[in-house]
């Protein structure tokens, strides 16, 4: 396993400086490898980095930032996705997924949507997307665990405070090993861990569908049912909130 030393990894803003406009299931990414990817890969790369990409620099041209990375030298291991509610909730946001299509990615041409600028935003709530350290399905992963998610989202409630936002959303599941080995969530202790509270709790709309996800389900059911949990609240969103004021 790949030695690392976590007190060298830097966690800040996303800047235009570099645009995370993937993520990392296949492993870190740096300027030189984002644009990198077998001639034989059925990802429609090409066209979701020019979509992600546009969307990207106008959310944060917008709103200062809609990212939190983690760099291990000139390498992105870790990557915290976030946009206010607002975004969130306008047509064409789909799931807001940088790595699928619409409805679970954005539209193509949603960075054309007119976003309302801070000042206009009556519900100052951000939405946590995604939060990947390293790569969760790769076998070895040795920026898991390092405390790096901890440190990126303190992060990012730092800088949510400094830029005028009263709360932050999360979604999050049951506390199983699936869910922090192959998915860009977390458990709910991680999030009560943060200060953040359950605030909601409903079926997963994208975890009812045993023809699509069928052996997700049946693992998280499985895992659930080992623990003590009944099964059939594996597949339950629980919506976790900080209040920053």
């Amino acid at each position: 396993m790949e030695n690392i030393m976590v007190e060298d990894v830097v966690v800040e803003p996303m800047t235009e400086e570099f645009i995370l406009w993937r993520c990392l299931h296949g492993g870190p990414l740096s300027r030189d490898t984002i644009d990198q990817w077998s001639s034989g890969d059925k990802m429609q790369w090409t066209r979701y980095r020019d979509r992600n990409t546009a969307l990207l620099v106008k959310l944060t041209r917008t709103y200062g930032a809609c990212a939190i990375l983690a760099r291990d030298g000139d390498r992105i291991v870790g990557h915290l996705r976030f946009y206010p509610k607002s975004v969130c909730c306008k047509e064409g946001a789909g799931g807001l997924c940088l790595q699928q299509d619409f409805p679970a990615g954005p539209v193509e041409d949603f960075s054309d949507s007119d976003f309302l600028k801070p000042a206009q935003i009556e519900d100052r709530t951000l939405v946590v997307h995604c939060l990947m350290t390293g790569s969760p399905q790769q076998k070895e992963n040795p920026y898991q665990r390092k405390g790096i998610g901890t440190r990126m989202v303190n992060a990012l409630i730092e800088w949510a405070k400094v830029n005028g936002w009263e709360r932050i959303e999360a979604d999050s599941f049951e506390d199983l090993p699936i869910i922090y080995d192959i998915t860009g969530s977390a458990g709910h202790t991680f999030w009560e861990k943060m200060g953040f509270r359950l605030v909601d709790r409903h079926p997963h709309p994208d975890l009812q569908d045993r023809s699509r996800f069928g052996e997700f389900i049946k693992t998280l059911e499985e895992q659930a049912k080992s623990i003590g949990i009944p099964p059939e609240r594996a597949t339950d969103r629980l919506v976790m909130r900080l209040d920053l004021t």
